[in-house]
């Protein structure tokens, strides 16, 4: 039996795992959103669900994207977390439009959003940051995220520093540069795969103040 790997262009699957109809899809695409995440937080081959690439475009139009995770599903949109001085933090101040995208292989299903980013109110980010494990709160102050830093022993060094510093204190203050942001979506696609690559798309898009769902071409 031949071990031989596939070529790139020779690397496929089938996708079966399910179907999507529009009679299947809950009214307001955060309820459908909800419905797929649950799915596939209880789904074992899936670590982090939460996981979702944030693609932004900075004052120069150059894209980059990143995995970010997401940490709180609100009825108007999806938050996540981040140093406001990293390059996905200047770009989405510079220009709030912003994508984001989960891809659950397991399932053979994705969602890809499109909205605009705003951030979180200085109280909230403060809470979520207090939240977080010691060691995180540490890591947020010792990494001038995006920023080019000398050598690794720079950065454990100035983390080493904060956990003496902060040895005795459980909830470090949030620094001034870190914070939330909430994506509020305009339109959200659900993507499940099918076979032969007729895959199933549905689209909700914000249409004069509602939802409006259309089926588009795989």
């Amino acid at each position: 039996m031949s071990n031989k790997k596939p070529s790139i262009s020779e690397m496929r699957q089938t996708y079966e795992s399910g179907t999507l109809y529009k009679q299947d899809l809950a009214q307001h695409p955060i309820e459908q959103f909800s419905k797929w995440f649950e799915e596939a937080r209880n789904t074992v081959e899936i670590s982090e669900a939460n996981a979702m690439i944030v693609a932004t475009v900075d004052a120069d139009g150059m894209p980059s994207s990143r995995v970010v995770l997401l940490k709180a599903l609100r009825e108007d949109g999806f938050v996540f977390y981040t140093n406001y001085e990293s390059r996905k933090g200047h770009a989405l101040t510079q220009n709030p439009k912003v994508a984001l995208l989960f891809f659950w292989n397991a399932l053979h299903r994705q969602v890809r959003i499109e909205g605009t980013a705003e951030k979180l109110s200085r109280e909230a980010s403060v809470q979520y940051f207090q939240s977080r494990p010691k060691g995180s709160q540490l890591g947020a102050w010792a990494s001038p995220q995006s920023s080019v830093i000398e050598s690794r022993e720079v950065l454990e060094e100035k983390h080493k520093e904060l956990t003496e510093q902060y040895k005795d204190v459980e909830h470090l203050p949030c620094p001034e540069n870190w914070g939330g942001f909430l994506i509020r979506p305009h339109s959200l696609e659900f993507w499940q795969g099918r076979p032969n690559r007729l895959h199933d798309r549905m689209r909700y898009q914000m249409v004069d103040g509602k939802w409006v769902v259309e089926r588009l071409a795989p």
